[in-house]
């Protein structure tokens, strides 16, 4: 049983019978015509609903124009949400990765890290993240989404705005460490509201969209830190940590005020309008988070044997190795390029710049095709691997070529959201969705806390180890993200076999008594509603093994 899927008793499962079969993935779903009617008037029958179905979708357009629509529903809610997205992503990185910048600026010098204590004070955000990413994650499935993810920017941005007053190497270390207890529930609340909000077609570019925002705090803390680094002699590096901590604690604020916890809460939305947005899920997402709430125990279960799970967990695990050394010794890096302190955190926009245009546009590309998804973390992580493989034989090219090399890194953090969107694309079950997402987590914050360990201080500032680590990590995604995808092809292959239909890689499985609605370009989440009756068992929380005409995004 590769895929863990179940068979159904056709006589008892209404999905599995022949009638219901031999209707799925019909572009129109026609009521069964009656034994009965002559063929002449069953084919008259049929003709009359598809001309009445096709002048219901011009009038839905219509609407879409005037302001009625499924578009326009779509373009309240990417107003409402996506910003506030972003948003959070942004500082989450401003906030972590803002020790770079820190260090060029009186950090090292004014609380006396030697090399490996600086490695340590890096790591220590990431070990606060995995001591609490498993709770986390189950409090986001539990709690309220939008409160409990402002309470905690709340409290983040405290202990960021506090770090300013650390003196020495133990101060820095419990202030890093209870950062990452902090933001541990930020980014899988994120992926919590995307699958909640979107269809299975639009997560993966919904992604790409608030996962930029890392890069973009990226540009912004380099500004932030070339500002105040230009304008402040000493202790530059105390009031970036003042600064960032008071606008994250505003941003704790705005999210508690505009962040709806969940579809039925959304004020910005008429009564019709959330009962359209929660339909669109149920029919072309991942089905409905708000009534299932509580921790299923066999969907945990289900998530650790799923060998899709482990899979994805070791890509995540080799793509934050690299992420975490180069993200926490970024600038030091191109200090060592011969540039100071001030030009290394200019030169860090670009790069940026970069990783920002590879995140969305991959994002887009794997929303846009099915088929994509890991044949584009393959892609992404070549120019890494040519870049590391530059700079790790930097004694012996131009200082301009190395710096051509670090340039292709920039690539490499796509790598993440990309996984990040298979899991909520693939993973159907609220428990096992958040295990995955969980377990996921728990190897970015092994990654990142390894990462900074192959920076060895004697080998300050060429670092060979650490980018001919670099260079066998990326190169192993390669091959372990086409292993996922020939694995993703056969179970595909194997439930096509057993079920006797195509199925859909865009909707949520059989719906209203066993039809797989497709959608697609021509045809939208909001219309494809509007084709089927939904049922109060569609609504239930089914896993993606026991969900009949489900098929995995490649």
């Amino acid at each position: 049983m590769a895929d863990g899927g179940q068979d159904g008793d056709s006589t008892t499962d209404p999905r599995a019978s022949t009638d219901s079969q031999s209707r799925l993935l019909l572009p129109l779903l026609s009521p069964p015509s009656s034994p009965l009617l002559s063929p002449e008037r069953r084919n008259t029958d049929v003709d009359t609903d598809i001309a009445m179905a096709a002048e219901e979708r011009d009038r839905d357009r219509d609407r879409d124009s005037s302001g009625h629509g499924p578009v326009l529903l779509l373009r309240r809610i990417d107003a409402r949400i996506m910003p506030l997205l972003f948003a959070t992503s942004m500082f989450t990185f401003m906030d972590k990765a803002i020790l770079s910048s820190a260090a060029v600026f009186g950090l090292r010098r004014d609380t006396a890290l030697t090399g490996a204590e600086y490695a340590w004070v890096s790591g220590a955000f990431y070990v606060g993240y995995l001591v609490a990413t498993y709770p986390a994650t189950r409090l986001v499935a539990r709690l309220p989404v939008a409160r409990y993810l402002g309470a905690n920017t709340l409290v983040w941005g405290a202990v960021v705005a506090l770090t300013a007053a650390c003196g020495g190497f133990k101060g820095l270390f419990v202030a890093r460490f209870f950062l990452g207890v902090a933001e541990a529930s930020v980014s899988p609340a994120l992926v919590f509201v995307t699958a909640t909000w979107y269809t299975r077609d639009e997560i993966p570019a919904r992604t790409g969209v608030w996962f930029a925002g890392n890069s973009v705090g990226g540009i912004v803390s380099s500004l932030l830190a070339f500002g105040l680094g230009s304008a402040v002699q000493h202790g530059a590096w105390r009031w970036m940590f003042a600064l960032l901590g008071i606008l994250t604690f505003i941003l704790g604020a705005v999210l508690l005020v505009f962040l709806p916890n969940s579809i039925s809460c959304a004020r910005f939305l008429t009564p019709e309008e959330r009962r359209r947005a929660r339909d669109r899920v149920v029919v072309a997402g991942l089905g409905d988070t708000e009534t299932n709430k509580a921790w299923r125990w066999d969907q945990m279960r289900e998530a650790l044997v799923d060998p899709k799970t482990w899979m994805i967990w070791s890509l995540a695990l080799l793509c934050q190795i690299p992420n975490g050394g180069t993200q926490n010794f970024a600038n030091i890096v191109i200090t060592s390029f011969g540039f100071s302190a001030l030009q290394s955190t200019l030169i860090n926009i670009p790069y940026s710049v970069l990783s920002i245009t590879a995140i969305a546009g991959s994002g887009w590309l794997a929303g846009r095709f099915r088929s994509m998804n890991c044949i584009l973390i393959a892609l992404v992580v070549i120019p890494p691997i040519v870049g590391s493989a530059l700079i790790s034989h930097r004694a012996s090219i131009p200082h301009g070529v190395s710096l051509f090399g670090y340039f292709l890194l920039s690539s490499g953090p796509s790598a993440l959201p990309l996984l990040l969107s298979l899991v909520q694309s693939n993973f159907r079950g609220v428990t096992k969705k958040m295990t995955m997402t969980a377990l996921l987590f728990i190897a970015y914050c092994a990654g990142n806390i390894a990462g900074p360990q192959l920076f060895i201080g004697d080998e300050a500032p060429t670092y060979n180890t650490a980018f001919r680590g670099i260079l066998v990590c990326y190169s192993l995604v390669v091959g372990f993200s086409l292993a996922l995808r020939t694995y993703l092809q056969a179970v595909n292959r194997q439930r096509q076999k057993r079920e006797g239909v195509e199925g859909s890689a865009g909707a949520s499985g059989a719906v209203g008594g066993g039809k797989v609605v497709d959608v697609g370009p021509d045809r939208s989440a909001g219309e494809a509603v509007e084709e089927v009756r939904l049922r109060p068992e569609d609504y239930e929380d089914v896993t993606d093994w026991n969900t009949f005409g489900f098929r995995y995004r490649l």
